[in-house]
C-alpha cells in the first residue's frame, strides 16, 4: 500500500455479538459498538491530503466525548505517534502530578513529552493537522496506518507498522498475563 494513493479508508469493522440473556443486567452494554464504550479498535489506512491533514474515522471521533480534539504524543518506545482523547490524558497527567517537584526524572519526562506533544482539533470533516515535526518522528510522509489501542490509537508509517511484527500466540499470551488481561 505504501507508494499508492489511498483515499478511502480500509477498515477492520467491529462486530458485536450478544452474550447471555439480554434481559440480564450484567449483560448490559455487551453488544454495544466500541464508540459507546470509549474503546478504539480496528485498523485503518489513510492518506494525508495535499494540506497534510489526516481524516480520523467517525467512530473514533465519537470516542473523545465532548471534546473535539485529540492529544498527539511521540511514541516513547516505538517509532509512532500515540493519540489520546482529553479524558485519557487527564488520568495519565494525574499520575505525573503525584511526583514531587524535587523529582528531576519526573520533571524531565513531563518537560520533554509536553514540549513535543500537540493538541489537535478536528475540522467539520473530521480532519486533523499534526505538526510536521511529529509526523517526521514517526516517519509519516503521505500514508498513515491508524491502529486501535483500546484507550487511544497510534499513527504509524504503514511500512514500519508491517515491519514492527505481530505477536505470535505465545508472546501475546505472555503480554496478556503481564498486563493482567
Amino acid at each position: 500500500m505504501v507508494g499508492q494513493s489511498v483515499e478511502l479508508c480500509q477498515d477492520v469493522e467491529w462486530k458485536g455479538s450478544p452474550v447471555g440473556n439480554k434481559g440480564n443486567k450484567r449483560d448490559e452494554g455487551v453488544n454495544e459498538r466500541p464508540a459507546a464504550l470509549g474503546i478504539f479498535v480496528g485498523t485503518f489506512f489513510h492518506a494525508l491530503d495535499p494540506k497534510r491533514r489526516l481524516t480520523i474515522p467517525s467512530e473514533w471521533r465519537e470516542q473523545s466525548g465532548e471534546s473535539e480534539s485529540f492529544y498527539v504524543l511521540p511514541g516513547v518506545d516505538q517509532p509512532c505517534l500515540v493519540v489520546f482523547p482529553a479524558r485519557v490524558i487527564a488520568g495519565r497527567l494525574e499520575r505525573i502530578r503525584h511526583h514531587s517537584i524535587a523529582d528531576a526524572q519526573a520533571r524531565q519526562f513531563a518537560r520533554v513529552l509536553g514540549s513535543r506533544s500537540q493538541l489537535v482539533p478536528w475540522d467539520s470533516q473530521g480532519r486533523i493537522r499534526v505538526k510536521d515535526e511529529l509526523l517526521a518522528l514517526a516517519g509519516i510522509e503521505t500514508q498513515v496506518a491508524l491502529i486501535g489501542a483500546f484507550e487511544g490509537f497510534e499513527l504509524w508509517h504503514p511500512g514500519r507498522w508491517r515491519e514492527s511484527g505481530s505477536m505470535d500466540g505465545g508472546s501475546l499470551g505472555e503480554a496478556a498475563r503481564y498486563v493482567g488481561f
